[in-house]
């Protein structure tokens, strides 16, 4: 399982360790990704994701999953957010059409 955020597509970070004598060792920086379980209001579900906390406190911000989804682009999400993508948007354009 690769640590990439789902929906941020936020990943690890290369870098130095630099000691007192100014010697350099690779390392890596990861990022603190959570198993979240978020709500879908426009399916009515709740989706399992891997999200980093930065993601998580960013989907807060915009109103909702649901929200985020249709405001990222496609080239940042998963596959699995992807596809979760493409069902929101059906859900809502079907309800567009309907009111």
């Amino acid at each position: 399982m690769s640590r990439i955020c789902e929906l941020t597509g936020k990943g690890r970070l290369v870098g130095n360790n630099v000691s007192h004598a100014n010697n350099k060792t690779k390392r890596t920086f990861l990022p603190n990704l959570q198993n979240v379980t978020l709500m879908s209001d426009a399916l009515g579900t709740s989706v399992k994701l891997r999200v980093s906390t930065h993601g998580l406190r960013s989907v807060e911000h915009v109103g909702g999953l649901d929200n985020w989804l249709v405001k990222t682009s496609d080239d940042k999400l998963s596959l699995r957010a992807r596809r979760l993508k493409r069902d929101v948007r059906k859900k809502l354009g079907a309800t567009a059409v309907a009111a």
